[in-house]
């Protein structure tokens, strides 16, 4: 092994590409509530992120990269699981909520084969640092979820005993499955996470891993947090200095990489779990993309995506080709050389995507990617289309409130901002997304109508606080 990670040291340094036929290093770093326009190379101008805007220049960002949920938990879910929400229960909460909150019942099935579990077969040792919220009680962990290693909060940083006095705990720092601190120090969490995903990969840099790192931050607060370093630091207010400690942090791990000599064989994915939502006044950009995070919007859905593997993945392009967080397992599954899981999946392998082989098709395109709110399908796209369904009662914020939408198409690969609505024109289109997104919800259901497809979330008896 140590022989490896010389050559693997010298290779990086003479600049030759990823060894064929070896598995790649994974790191995929998933960000809080951060809009599409909040970095540099997506047209930011309040917030300084070179070495975010590093990934793009050295490998390749992609326009039309959507997750699966506006909102947290299920966001999260589709990423763990190649699975829409609401295929594994985890698309609304027990008690009716959009995510999970402290002390909850709910959680990802352990019956449920993550991402993780698919790498960890294949040989990855594997870790999970940062925020989890895919259930809080032991059976749920990630320790429970193919994960060797967990360092971080088991929920949302702004989930805290000052806003339920009577039900939720203080915000607890877990190593493993233990708390080791309550509440957490949320100014220091990126800045902690980081140090730990960086012993992480020097402990096993000359072996195959996979880092999730899902920041805390900017978070769900309307008074992000960071440290000294960066606090009053940025043109943004704390919103801007907790954006600009995030990429701190990942310029951190693109030095580790250098040093160490393996940047040449990891794959680094770099994207938000949902746009950033609505603050008065706004602190944030989904831009140029409409509407706000926790909806099925362009703004809510549509996430900036960087994606580097030096000598795999295209150095300085724009893809524009329709991918999602659900196409992550499958596709590092075979990267990996793992098997999936026999359990239907709603992800495709997108490698000739990733290597540039197309910009503009995807798997999506005939099959339609369907948005769901919680429990309601709202909106398809497929191509250069989005079809966003006429609904009587239309979920409309987090509460629960409904009112009429009607239905509307848009080009969104011409017309990101949706400033065009043209169902009239195109009655063909308006009929064909009509059919898939009928074909999803019969598979897995939509509103009150469960469907053959969908499996139940985990759940446990009388779950109770995490503390130290």
């Amino acid at each position: 092994m140590k022989s490896l990670a010389r050559l693997h040291l010298l290779l990086g340094l003479l600049g030759v590409a990823a060894l064929p036929g070896r598995q790649p290093n994974i790191i995929l770093i998933y960000v809080d509530n951060l809009g599409h326009g909040d970095l540099g190379c997506t047209g930011s101008k309040r917030h300084r992120t070179p070495h975010v805007d590093r990934l793009a220049q050295e490998g390749s960002r992609f326009t039309s990269f959507y997750v699966a949920s506006g909102v947290c938990t299920p966001s999260r879910a589709a990423l763990m699981t190649g699975c829409y929400p609401r295929r594994v229960g985890l698309h609304v909460s027990a008690t009716g909520g959009a995510v999970l909150q402290p002390v909850a019942a709910r959680g990802l099935h352990p019956d449920e084969v993550t991402l993780a579990e698919v790498l960890k077969s294949a040989g990855y040792a594997t870790a999970c640092i940062g925020k989890w919220h895919l259930g809080d009680q032991p059976a749920f962990l990630p320790t429970r979820q193919g994960f060797d290693a967990f360092y971080g909060i088991p929920y949302s940083d702004d989930m805290t005993r000052d806003k339920r006095p009577d039900a939720w705990p203080e915000l607890p720092l877990m190593r493993g499955e233990k708390v080791i601190e309550a509440p957490a120090d949320r100014d220091t969490l990126v800045q902690r996470c980081t140090q730990e995903a960086l012993h992480f990969i020097q402990a096993q840099q000359a072996s195959p891993f996979f880092l999730y790192l899902p920041h805390t931050m900017p978070g769900s607060t309307p008074h992000p947090f960071s440290s000294a370093a960066f606090r009053g630091k940025s043109a943004n207010g704390s919103y801007g200095d907790a954006v600009e400690e995030l990429d701190w942090s990942t310029g951190e791990i693109l030095n580790t990489l250098d040093r160490l000599g393996i940047a040449q064989h990891t794959l680094i994915i770099w994207t938000s779990d949902n746009g950033a939502p609505r603050r008065s006044p706004p602190q944030g950009s989904n831009a140029p993309y409409r509407g706000w995070g926790y909806d099925t919007s362009e703004g809510a859905m549509r996430m900036p995506c960087l994606m580097r593997w030096p000598g795999v993945i295209p150095a300085g392009q724009v893809n524009d080709a329709l991918c999602t967080t659900l196409d992550l397992l499958p596709t590092l599954a075979a990267l990996a050389g793992a098997t999936l899981p026999e359990r239907e999946i709603d992800g495709h392998d997108i490698r000739p995507i990733l290597r540039g082989e197309t910009a503009d098709r995807s798997p999506w395109d005939e099959k339609g990617f369907c948005f769901y709110r919680m429990g309601q399908m709202q909106a398809v796209r497929a191509g250069d289309w989005k079809l966003y369904l006429p609904l009587t009662h239309a979920l409309q914020d987090l509460r629960g409130r409904s009112g009429p939408v009607p239905l509307a198409l848009y080009d969104v690969r011409h017309d990101p901002g949706e400033q065009h609505e043209v169902s009239a024109q195109h009655p063909a289109i308006v009929e064909r997304l009509t059919r898939l997104a009928q074909q999803t919800a019969e598979r897995i259901g939509n509103e009150d109508h469960p469907g053959p497809g969908q499996r139940p979330a985990g759940h446990v008896e009388n779950p109770a606080p995490l503390l130290p």
